[in-house]
């Protein structure tokens, strides 16, 4: 029971939307300013970003909606990538509102400032709606603080982060929204069509949409008055998913491949959704009838993909043996959370730890309250995303935005007591104390105090190589050079062609895989295969980052090899150093 002025917590609960729609605005104000230097230079840090900025570009520029084509990496050919034109909208949106006002340069960059904050207010709004339905209608403003605490969740939203994580959290914020809506048809239709949107943008959260239709179909199983939540959710993702191929699904996405919303994947959300519905209408009255259907469901579907589309029960990207070997497998992201430093781990794990903690404790609390289903589904939904750090560590965004109705569950508990203390003293330092705790900002705080797994030497200088060859004044430079292809190193070229009117030849995506092998035998085969396969592709310079961190994996792969030759001060005769300006961490060659 919550201590609020009644006059404070009819106002939070009335006009919670209006409430976190401000809150929500005056955040991206905060962030908008505290950022406006990476704004302003357009620090678009990973090489996502830098490719989303590209295809908005070209649809701006007259590219074809269904043609996703980049022309600017591996020209002339180009290469498809395995994205939909959906978050392209709001970034090409607010660029047409702004150039007017601003012009074009401009335009781009404060899109891409501001474009990141956008699926943060749905995010918000999804949270606010779980918590008001499993906590209290007054507890959303918990579920902001929590979330403006997270580490690696918020970073999705951030200014110049326009890739499509952040709107695929926002999609599983309103997908768990969904889930514990008491309003079945209405949780349905919100889960179905968020998980639709979610997939149409990329199959990232494929693993969490197969675990939100599993728990719809368990609420079925176990109540046959789940059969209107059931009914709504299976149109929605069916009807959803059929929408989002037609209207988005490029033209190279309309194969049999296994990495996007492909014919493949849209036959299989299309059955699930049809199988689904069958089972709604049919609704048995015994549970263990329904059960079984729900498993016959399962096993036709899960059967039928195994049988007609045995090729994606491996490798759903389709890579090479070598390009594997070689890069995928090595994809720092894809690694499980045990495989990374306690200093990543350990921050990254304590918030989803304690979201578990405190939905277990609801859970527990609420076992003869109208809200244990609800509880149930989020608390089960919740371990599902922690549990996913043990296959992947980019689970962790999900993972912390999945624990935030738990933690806001545990914050709530001990609020009557903070609010109960006579000291203000007490009060501050009481709340101070559970805040950082809960949160799970207590791990950050022991690793800045405590000298655990400290960045070397090395790695600090690797990072800030990185870092400065990927800048603005870095690579600006460059455009006093006719345009040209250049030959450069896989993860700087979409940076390059990003901030250049140069072309680069490959980018870190699997679909320019032949593309990333050729840069990698370049670099690590003999000078005169290097030349080669540079004249192949047509490129007339080279480009390298001394001490980048992609350079130091050719050098300790391949000792002796081109680059590494190159490295340490050898020279060649078909090169020719172009000097760029005073202190640019930037080696440039023209190839003769």
């Amino acid at each position: 029971m919550n201590k609020l002025p009644s006059s404070l917590s009819a106002e939070l609960d009335r006009h919670w939307i209006k409430l976190t729609t401000i809150a929500w605005v005056v955040i991206v104000i905060f962030y908008v300013w505290k950022r406006w230097a990476a704004i302003h230079w357009l620090s678009l840090a990973d090489t996502d970003d830098n490719m989303r900025l590209m295809q908005v570009r070209a649809l701006l520029d007259g590219q074809g909606w269904y043609d996703l084509r980049n022309y600017r990496l591996n020209p002339p050919v180009g290469f498809d990538i395995h994205w939909s034109r959906i978050v392209d909208l709001p970034i090409a949106g607010l660029i047409l509102l702004l150039r007017p006002f601003v012009g074009v340069v401009e335009a781009e960059k404060l899109a891409c400032g501001i474009a990141p904050l956008l699926p943060l207010g749905v995010t918000l709004i999804g949270l606010g709606a779980t918590v008001r339905r499993l906590v209290s209608p007054v507890a959303w403003p918990l579920a902001i603080v929590f979330l403006m605490g997270s580490t690696v969740a918020l970073m999705m939203f951030m200014p110049d982060r326009i890739d499509h994580h952040g709107w695929q959290l926002a999609m599983l914020s309103l997908t768990v929204a969904g889930l514990c809506d008491p309003d079945g048809p209405r949780g349905g239709i919100t889960v179905g069509l968020a998980n639709a949107l979610s997939l149409t943008i990329g199959l990232e959260m494929l693993p969490y949409c197969a675990m939100a239709g599993a728990i719809i179909t368990l609420r079925w199983v176990w109540e046959a008055g789940e059969r209107r939540r059931l009914l709504s959710y299976a149109i929605s993702l069916g009807g959803g998913c059929a929408a989002g191929y037609v209207i988005f699904a490029s033209e190279a996405n309309r194969v049999m491949r296994c990495d996007a919303l492909t014919p493949i994947w849209l036959s299989v959300f299309v059955a699930a959704g049809a199988l689904l519905t069958l089972l709604a209408l049919l609704s048995p009255k015994k549970r263990a009838v329904r059960f079984a259907l729900a498993a016959v469901a399962g096993a036709v579907i899960a059967g039928g993909f195994a049988t007609l589309f045995p090729q994606c029960l491996q490798r759903p990207e389709q890579v090479s043996d070598e390009l594997y070997a070689n890069w995928l497998s090595n994809v720092r992201e894809a690694k499980p959370i045990y495989r990374h430093a306690f200093r990543t781990g350990f921050p990254l794990a304590a918030l989803p730890v304690m979201g578990l903690i405190g939905a277990g404790i609801a859970i527990w609390r609420a076992r003869r309250s109208p809200t244990l289903i609800g509880w149930a589904c989020v608390g089960l939904f919740a371990l599902f995303s922690a549990l996913m750090l043990l296959w992947q560590v980019r689970s962790g965004p999900a993972a912390q935005v999945m624990a935030i109705p738990g933690v806001t569950a545990l914050a709530w508990m001990v609020l009557p007591w903070l609010l109960g203390q006579r000291s203000i003293f007490v009060k501050v330092l009481a709340t101070g104390a559970v805040f950082v705790l809960i949160s799970g900002m207590f791990a950050g705080m022991l690793l800045r105090a405590l000298p655990i797994d400290v960045p070397k030497p090395y790695v600090k200088r690797v990072n800030r190589a990185t870092g400065l060859c990927l800048t603005m004044p870095a690579m600006t430079p460059l455009n006093r050079i006719p345009a040209t292809t250049i030959f450069t190193f896989t993860d700087l070229g979409p940076r390059l062609i990003a901030l250049t009117h140069h072309n680069a030849i490959a980018g870190p995506y699997h679909r320019n895989g032949d593309a990333i092998l050729d840069v990698q035998h370049a670099f690590k085969g003999t000078p005169e295969e290097a030349r080669a396969i540079m004249k192949r592709h047509g490129a007339t310079m080279m480009l390298v980052c001394p001490n980048m961190a992609e350079s130091t994996v050719y050098r300790d792969r391949a000792p002796g090899g081109f680059y590494d030759r190159l490295a340490h001060g050898e020279t060649f005769e078909w090169l020719t150093p172009v000097p760029l300006p005073k202190g640019s961490p930037l080696r440039l060659f023209r190839i003769n």
